[in-house]
């Protein structure tokens, strides 16, 4: 039987939901049926104001789409993160982001629907 690829036009024009401080977006577009090793899929947007710090308990993939990050962890790495960079998180890595006006990135995690 023929399985079918999923569409989801112009996902990166609406704004995912508040998920922490003022200012940071994030939805998952499309999850995998994956039990064994899910993957999940979507926008990260953060806007002018408060930094967020996050603890990955997954392994995660980022390109920046639009706009910039400031993005550092706790090795010293700092990296201002343009539209077209692509960031590899690593399980158990805290990243810092900031920006001076808005970033939006499109991730891709092994993690399970809405677990972030």
């Amino acid at each position: 039987m023929p399985v079918a690829f999923k569409h989801f036009p112009q996902a990166s024009s609406q704004k995912p939901p508040l998920i922490a401080n003022e200012n940071a977006f994030l939805g998952d577009v499309v999850c995998s049926n994956d039990t064994t090793a899910p993957i999940s899929a979507g926008f990260y947007r953060l806007e002018k104001g408060t930094p967020l710090v996050y603890e990955y308990t997954y392994e995660e993939m980022k390109i920046i789409i639009e706009g910039q990050f400031e993005i550092s962890d706790e090795a010293g790495n700092k990296v201002t993160g343009k539209p077209g960079d692509v960031f590899y998180f690593p399980k158990g890595s805290k990243i810092t982001f900031t920006t001076e006006d808005y970033g939006l990135g499109f991730f891709v995690g092994q993690r399970k629907e809405g677990s972030a």
